[in-house]
């Protein structure tokens, strides 16, 4: 599985911003779907996962400002970003678990692209 990531940017406090994520490959085998991110200095953290059935979660950071949604017909993924905080800064990277040519479970990894929230 390949992912396509796009978006990002800078913007100021309080506005949006639009991540989307474009899978090829073995698509049919993609089981969740998400978006995680690496501040300077941090470990890379989960922000939000979408599911093959449609089920959602959020960290709990996000809640009520970021919207996942996932459409399995086009395989792609985006993550609206809302109400966006300085602390929300990061390099946020697309992530899919799938499976490989071996039929093993495995997570694959989209390029990062850079989200800059300024006070």
């Amino acid at each position: 599985v390949q992912l396509q990531a796009s978006g990002g940017g800078l913007v100021q406090a309080g506005g949006s911003l639009r991540l989307s994520c474009a899978a090829s490959g073995r698509v049919w085998s993609i089981g969740a779907m998400g978006w995680y991110r690496q501040a300077p200095g941090k470990q890379r953290a989960l922000v939000a996962r979408a599911f093959r059935n449609s089920t959602t979660d959020y960290v709990d950071s996000v809640k009520g400002r970021f919207t996942i949604s996932r459409d399995n017909t086009k395989n792609t993924m985006s993550l609206q970003m809302n109400s966006l905080q300085p602390d929300d800064t990061a390099v946020y990277y697309c992530n899919a678990d799938a499976l490989n040519r071996f039929d093993k479970l495995v997570d694959y990894w989209g390029q990062g692209t850079q989200v800059t929230v300024s006070s």
